[in-house]
This record gives structure tokens, C-alpha cells and sequence, in this order.
């Protein structure tokens, strides 16, 4: 096949899926998990539910590919922030800040649904990378002398993934930032 209809069919098959994974999203969110069927999403994708059905068995592996496409966006958006221009500390400042955000939206899922999207190896894959590209930065900032050495950064990114994550019950922005500044007072350097 020529070139062109290759890159044609791909991105079709894209368009479809992306619009899969939207309509389920929107419809979990306004009718909750057990209101959503594969007709239904079909039917508010604008597809065929044969088609539909190509793409995905069932409308938990529709959620799963919806979810595992939003942590990617999640630890792309924190790669950046990562990757930008500043000091070691500056620049771990910002990752954990939105991390702590990051957290704090994730709380608003329901209780069922996030049940159903944390089960799967894509968490525990993004968790393993979050952790690795935490403790670069970390280490980052030992050698920059922004951060203490008295204690490993992999016990550092432990202590501020698990301290972040308290974020997911705060209630106001002004709560998250104070939590982060917490969390950041605890890898200053020691007098």
C-alpha cells in the first residue's frame, strides 16, 4: 500500500479511538460506571458497535486506555517542568507543586471508578518512572546542594511521593502549596 493510505488509515484508527476514549470518559463522568454501556458509547461515539468492539472488548479496557493516556499526559506534563531551564531546587520545586495538584484532582474521581483504573500495570509502570525521574532530580539537587545528603534520594522520593499524596484530601489551593512548602522544608539541607 502506498505511504500516504497507510498514514491515512492510521490516523482514522487514532481519531476513532481518541473518540472513544472521550465519549466513555464524559459518560462515566456524568452517569457514573454502571451507567455505561458498549452500545451506549458507540452510540454516542457516532460508530458501529462492531466496530467499536475492534477496538476494545469491554468498556473497562476502554477505561483502563483512557486512563493509561492520561498518566502519560500526567508524566509528560512533569518531564517538562523537570526538563526546564533553573536550579536543581527550583526545578523540583515545580514537579512536586504539581504533583501535589495532580493528587489533589485524582481525589475528586469516584471511589468505584478509581478502584477499576489503579489496578493496572500502566499505574504501577508510571508510578516506577515518577519515582526514578524524582530521585534524578533529587540527587540534582544534593549535588547542587539545594537538597540534604544525609539521607538517600531514594528515601527522599519516597517521603515526598507518600507526603504528596496527602494532597488528594485537601480541599483549597492555598492547603496543597502549603503541603508542598512541608514537604520541601523536610529536604533542605541541615544547619
Amino acid at each position: 500500500m502506498p505511504k500516504l493510505w497507510n498514514q491515512t488509515i492510521e490516523e482514522h484508527k487514532r481519531a476513532v479511538r481518541d473518540a472513544v476514549l472521550e465519549t466513555a470518559a464524559t459518560l462515566v463522568a456524568e452517569q457514573g460506571l454502571r451507567g455505561v454501556t458498549m452500545s451506549r458509547i458507540a452510540e454516542e461515539s457516532g460508530i458501529g458497535r462492531a466496530t467499536l468492539y475492534k477496538y476494545f472488548p469491554d468498556v473497562e479496557s476502554i477505561l483502563m486506555a483512557w486512563h493509561g493516556r492520561q498518566i502519560a499526559g500526567h508524566l509528560d506534563e512533569l518531564a517538562e517542568l523537570r526538563d526546564r531551564a533553573g536550579t536543581p531546587g527550583e526545578r523540583l520545586e515545580a514537579v512536586l507543586e504539581r504533583y501535589a495538584f495532580m493528587q489533589q484532582q485524582r481525589h475528586g474521581q469516584g471511589g468505584e471508578l478509581s478502584a477499576v483504573l489503579h489496578r493496572g500495570d500502566h499505574v504501577a509502570h508510571a508510578e516506577r518512572h515518577l519515582r526514578h525521574f524524582v530521585q534524578g532530580l533529587l540527587a540534582e539537587g544534593v549535588q547542587a546542594g539545594d537538597v540534604r545528603d544525609d539521607v538517600s534520594p531514594d528515601e527522599l522520593t519516597g517521603y515526598c511521593l507518600h507526603a504528596l499524596a496527602g494532597a488528594g484530601g485537601l480541599s483549597s489551593k492555598a492547603a496543597v502549596r502549603r503541603l508542598v512548602a512541608v514537604t520541601l522544608a523536610g529536604l533542605r539541607p541541615q544547619d
